[in-house]
C-alpha cells in the first residue's frame, strides 16, 4: 500500500510540474545615454607661436628676522638672465648672476664683505644646587 501511495505522489508531482508559473517577459531596456558630449581622444597640447618675454623683481627685508633677499629677471625668446642676492648669516652677501641663451645655464657667484664667527657664548645659567633637607631619624 505504501508504494502506491509513493508512486501516486510522483504522479502527482510529475503532473504539477507542468503547471509551474509563468512568470511575464519584461523588455530589455538599454542603458541611457549621456547627456553631455563623449570624451576626445588625446590632443597634443598647443603651444603658443609668439616666444614668450617678461621682467619681474621683487625684493625682502625684514629686520626683525634679520631676512634680506632679492632677485630679478627678464626673458625675451629663449635669451634669460637675471640675479639675485642674499644677505648669509655669517655676514656676507652672496650674489649670483646668470645667463640662459637656450644651450645651458651660466652662473656667477660672488660675495661681498668678510665672514665674521663671532665667539659663542651661552646664555644659559644652571639653578643653583640646594642639598636635600636631612630629616631627624627617632
Amino acid at each position: 500500500m505504501s508504494l502506491k501511495v509513493i508512486l501516486v505522489a510522483c504522479v502527482a508531482v510529475v503532473a504539477l510540474a507542468d503547471k509551474a508559473p509563468v512568470y511575464p517577459k519584461y523588455p530589455v531596456y538599454a542603458a541611457p545615454t549621456p547627456s553631455y558630449p563623449a570624451p576626445s581622444p588625446y590632443k597634443e597640447p598647443e603651444y603658443p607661436t609668439k616666444p614668450p618675454r617678461y621682467n619681474y623683481n621683487y625684493g625682502v627685508a625684514d629686520g626683525y628676522s634679520g631676512a634680506n633677499f632679492a632677485a630679478s629677471e627678464s626673458r625675451d625668446g629663449y635669451k634669460t638672465e637675471g640675479s639675485y642676492t642674499v644677505d648669509l648669516p655669517d655676514g656676507r652677501k652672496q650674489i649670483v648672476k646668470y645667463v640662459d641663451n637656450g644651450d645651458g645655464l651660466v652662473a656667477e657667484v660672488t660675495y661681498e664683505g668678510e665672514a665674521q664667527y663671532p665667539e659663542y657664548k651661552p646664555i644659559y645659567k644652571p639653578a643653583p644646587y640646594h642639598a636635600p633637607p636631612k630629616y631627624p631619624v627617632y
